[in-house]
């Protein structure tokens, strides 16, 4: 598994499953991990969101849009990513 990856499961799993984060905190995290400027966060976004999409197929990761699960391989728009919830 990538660092980004790991990035992303790391921060939704710290806040929970009923809590999502922003892909921003994500592709932030990462770029700080990497010891990148300020504002290299903004060269990861479309990889958190490419690895957002494999680890929700691999269904450990969901999807939000609008508070509610969607489909990872078709979605638009503003989302979050949170750990699934054990009902």
């Amino acid at each position: 598994m990538s660092d980004l990856s790991e990035t992303i499961l790391d921060l939704c799993r710290a806040i929970g499953p009923e809590k999502s984060i922003c892909p921003t905190d994500a592709a932030k995290a990462f770029a700080e991990k990497r010891g990148e400027d300020e504002l290299g966060w903004r060269n990861h976004l479309t990889d958190v969101r490419r690895k957002a999409v494999a680890l929700a197929l691999e269904g450990r990761l969901v999807i939000y849009r609008k508070g509610k699960p969607v489909d990872p391989e078709n979605f638009r728009g503003v989302y979050r990513l949170g750990v699934p919830r054990v009902d």
